[in-house]
């Protein structure tokens, strides 16, 4: 038995390393490049639910922590608050097949949740980030990794737009207010779903899909879900445009600050007329880029020249969705592990 979980437990971490290197295992790296998610010293709390994301995040941190230069530590935190014991059973299952030595810690968040009147998803939400910030502190941990990936980002995008009337995004990063001193960090950023769906199934890997009790039914489609409908939504649209979702992800790290009509920000609303009449400011560069090429035009108007390269993407991610990193697999976090896996793994 223990010889059969071994094999697959090698399996698992070779096909990270050579079959999914594109698609996950270079886009785990860039993404933790390109963000800055990973100093020297760092010890970092993988939190651990028990679905594909986060064991596959624990999985790839545990490689990336064997082969690469940067020092850093690791614990993986797993938070029960209220599984049944056969969804328990699995992630302890799961844990050990991988290789993955877990800490669990109790609570019962799930009763919490389920006495909210409204929005206890929301309610659960809060409650279980906050206490995992509490024991990753505890054991010592200076940030914490969450198994959100790229189609988690796109949908979380187009659900602020379409029911929270804003435009907000799920950042790479970000740092604690409750917790002074914790970051958060998604080193799956980059990664698509659908990769990781098809490591899980390359490798017969089961697990758990909606461990909320509450809720189970979403995983089915038997109960309504807007994530559920953004999936649908961006699945439809990449049927007549393939680059829908890049689009969409691209779009945030890449916005024109002078075709904004407004933006909340140091406490505030700030409407675009307090800054549509200052020279040099973001909206003049509508105006101008149609201008560029008239030295006349380009005279007439006041303020410094505004280059429209700068509405390019310059500072943002580059490429189609093969990661941002040129220099993916090797540079800060070291060269990719299948150079070592023969005689490592």
């Amino acid at each position: 038995m223990q010889e059969r979980q071994g094999d697959q437990r090698r399996r698992a971490e070779l096909s990270i390393q050579k079959k999914y290197r594109k698609p996950i295992w270079n886009k785990f790296v860039g993404g933790l490049r390109d963000y800055g998610m990973l100093c020297d010293g760092d010890r970092v709390a993988v939190c651990i639910s028990g679905g594909k994301d986060s064991m596959l995040l624990a999985k790839c941190m545990q490689l990336l922590q064997r082969f690469s230069p940067t020092r850093f530590e690791l614990v993986n935190l797993v938070m029960d608050p209220g599984y049944s014991p056969e969804n328990r059973a699995r992630i302890e299952e799961n844990a050990a097949l991988l290789g993955l030595p877990v800490t669990i810690v109790e609570n019962r968040l799930f009763e919490a949740a389920a006495s909210a009147e409204k929005s206890p998803c929301y309610l659960c939400a809060r409650m279980r980030r906050g206490c995992l910030y509490k024991h990753a502190r505890a054991l010592g941990c200076n940030k914490i990794a969450l198994g959100h990936h790229f189609d988690d980002v796109i949908e979380t995008v187009l659900m602020s737009m379409l029911y929270g009337a804003e435009m907000k995004t799920m950042m790479p990063k970000i740092h604690s207010t409750n917790f002074p001193g914790m970051e958060l960090i998604r080193p799956l950023y980059l990664v698509r779903e659908a990769d990781i769906i098809a490591w899980a199934r390359y490798n017969d890997l089961e697990f758990l899909r909606c461990a909320c009790r509450l809720t189970e039914g979403t995983a089915n489609g038997t109960m309504d879900s807007k994530r559920q409908e953004m999936k649908e939504l961006i699945r439809a649209l990449e049927q007549t445009n393939p680059s829908a979702g890049q689009n969409i992800f691209h779009s945030f790290h890449n916005v024109n600050l002078g075709t904004l009509v407004g933006y909340r920000g140091d406490g505030g609303v700030h409407p675009f007329l307090e800054e549509y009449d200052r020279p040099g400011s973001p909206y003049w560069l509508t105006a101008r880029t149609c201008d560029q090429h008239d030295p006349d035009l380009r005279s007439a108007r006041p303020g410094p020249a505004v280059s429209t390269a700068r509405t390019c993407g310059q500072h943002g991610p580059r490429g189609s969705g093969e990661g941002m990193s040129t220099l993916r697999g090797a540079g800060q976090f070291g060269p990719a592990p299948e150079e070592h896996s023969q005689d490592k793994t």
